[in-house]
């Protein structure tokens, strides 16, 4: 295996309370040529304090931030310009990897000549504790199949910069990550690394995961109107493809232990 280095996106706002434990699953990671590449949004917590900190003894987080709050998707634009890696990965700054999860990812990669891969993961609670609740994907997503849904969570992505190049998606607020493997999977075909190697917080406050379904529905035609630029009738279709893919993605993908 190669040890090309990996660049890891790290958004932030008002993460203060857990963005230490996040890097610190990145330092305990067993593939050790990484850079995080943290954008915080104008946080009025401690954010950039501990982040700040943090830095002073990791030389491999490159600090940036926003002039104004811009949200998620232009966050991660910035990054993305700043990266220097071969291999371009995702971590929310609450958010955490096992300490494998670099190393079996490029690996996997590099063994099957893919460009884009995902993992599955468990959810943990805002304090940190297990679910039970484990998320897994189809093997292989194609255009078409990432078209039906957002099958990948953002924080087990990774893709190779090489053959994928810069991304770029639209200045939405919601389901940026989304816009962003619909760019991808353009270039390349999406495969599962069937191992649970991340920990997604839910319920955080500001989350996707703590809105409504009328809400998601609404973010979702946005996706496609603004991001896509299709039209109304096909937003809507697509959008109805999406909830009806998510509820087989829950019957399917979704397993919980008692």
């Amino acid at each position: 295996m190669n040890n090309d280095l990996v660049s890891i996106i790290m958004p932030s706002y008002n993460c203060g309370k857990y963005v230490e434990q996040t890097i610190r699953s990145v330092q305990a990671q067993t593939y050790q040529n990484w850079e995080i590449i943290f954008v915080d949004d104008c946080s009025n917590d401690d954010t950039i304090r501990r982040v700040s900190e943090l830095r002073e003894k990791e030389p491999r987080i490159r600090l940036f931030q926003n002039k104004f709050n811009s949200g998620a998707a232009i966050s991660r634009n910035n990054a993305l310009r700043e990266a220097k890696g071969r291999w371009i990965a995702f971590l929310d700054s609450d958010d955490l990897w096992e300490p494998t999860k670099l190393e079996k990812q490029v690996r996997f990669m590099e063994e099957n000549g893919f460009a884009f891969s995902y993992t599955e993961y468990q959810e943990m609670d805002t304090d940190g504790n297990l679910t039970g609740v484990t998320i897994s994907g189809p093997k292989h997503v194609t255009k078409r199949g990432m078209y039906n849904f957002c099958w990948p969570g953002c924080l087990t992505v990774m893709y190779d910069r090489e053959k994928i190049g810069l991304i770029q998606i639209e200045d939405i607020k919601k389901n940026n990550d989304y816009a962003m493997w619909l760019k991808v999977c353009k270039k390349a075909d999406c495969y599962l690394l069937p191992e649970v190697l991340a920990k997604y917080r839910r319920g955080r406050a500001g989350s996707v995961s703590t809105h409504g379904i009328t809400t998601m529905i609404g973010w979702h035609y946005k996706l496609w109107r603004e991001a896509e630029k299709r039209s109304v009738i096909a937003s809507l279709w697509l959008t109805g493809v999406n909830l009806v893919c998510g509820l087989y993605k829950k019957k399917k993908y979704v397993s919980k232990t008692v």
